[in-house]
């Protein structure tokens, strides 16, 4: 702490800058409302129209905002990719197809290498958008379209290292993200695909995907004992908490689990064993569908304090079992 600094000081400063950056947001929003969406609406339309991809490029801190603008692009369903401008210039412009939509960020409009590639993506077809505070400069006259952050104040005490206009950036980057992300009709499954590991990755899975199912999936007909029940799981891989009890029409007509066995030995003994599980069962139990996510057969478990549910097709036939243990083990 250099002297005369206190750690009020610091806080206040830390403060500072956070103003300054909030205020840059808010004027970014108020000044594309004020002077209409033209550009915006240009990079909208020939985003979702581009046989191709989404190329970004940028220098220096702007671009690392361009890599997080590709990124969030490629996870919601459009193609993208970084393009460093000075290697593009040194032999990746292969990268660059006809068809492509090249998202150029520069807040000054008059970084060299930037612009340098421009005019050569525009040759070999690619349709150039501008993320840039000035669009009266060379980047902005260049492009087919500019969106135009407007004059940003940077929060350095020097007014020199890039803040609040990277900041401005990387909000307007996934503004034109979630725009197109919902005019693409992207769902949540959707989403899914492109994030199959972490925590996120398996929230979103369906419960086809974490269901019992085939050999692990334990059914017994009406009429069955409940040491008939006790048999099947016991010999079903994976030791299953519930059995599903079928129809003669093969639809589930209720559902035995541990804990209704556990409860009826406690009241009748061992001669529990000998009673039919229709006396026993389940009649109308909470249950699921293959194209549910796996989030949801999770609070479904957990809101009504159920370990296992059954899994139906549309004519009530059992598919699967989802067992509370299961989701558990996958971090849900």
């Amino acid at each position: 702490m250099s002297k005369g600094t206190t750690q009020a000081n610091r806080l206040d400063q830390a403060i500072e800058v956070i103003r300054i950056e909030a205020e840059a947001i808010s004027s970014l929003a108020a000044n594309l409302r004020a002077s209409g969406s033209e550009g915006f609406d240009l990079a909208v339309t020939a985003i979702l129209a581009c046989s191709g991809q989404v190329v970004v490029t940028g220098m220096g801190k702007a671009g690392l905002v361009g890599q997080k603008i590709s990124a969030t692009l490629a996870s919601t369903g459009t193609p993208s990719l970084f393009l460093h401008p000075a290697e593009a210039l040194h032999g990746d412009l292969g990268r660059i197809r006809s068809g492509d939509v090249l998202l150029a960020l520069s807040n000054s409009g008059e970084t060299r290498e930037v612009n340098d590639l421009v005019p050569v993506a525009r040759r070999i077809g690619a349709h150039v958008f501008a993320l840039t505070g000035r669009p009266e400069s060379t980047l902005g006259k260049l492009a087919d379209g500019v969106l135009e952050i407007g004059r940003v104040e940077e929060a350095c005490p020097l007014k020199l290292a890039p803040t609040a206009s990277t900041t401005v950036m990387l909000v307007f980057g996934d503004a034109l993200a979630m725009v197109v992300l919902e005019e693409r009709g992207f769902e949540r499954t959707d989403y899914a695909q492109f994030h199959p590991a972490g925590s996120l990755g398996r929230r979103l899975m369906s419960v086809s995907e974490v269901m019992r199912k085939g050999s692990e999936l334990p059914t017994v007909e009406r009429g069955a004992t409940i040491l008939d029940v006790l048999r099947m799981t016991s010999e079903t891989p994976g030791r299953p908490g519930a059995a599903i009890v079928l129809s003669p029409d093969g639809s589930m007509a209720g559902i035995f689990t541990d804990g209704d066995l556990r409860r009826l030995i406690e009241q009748n003994g061992a001669a529990a064993l000998e009673h039919p599980v229709d006396d026993h069962m389940a009649t109308d139990p909470k249950f699921l569908t293959p194209d549910q996510l796996a989030e949801e057969a999770m609070h479904l478990l957990a809101e009504h304090r159920i370990d296992q549910a059954p899994v139906l097709d549309p004519d009530r036939r059992p598919v699967g079992l989802v067992d509370i243990q299961d989701l558990m083990d996958l971090g849900l």
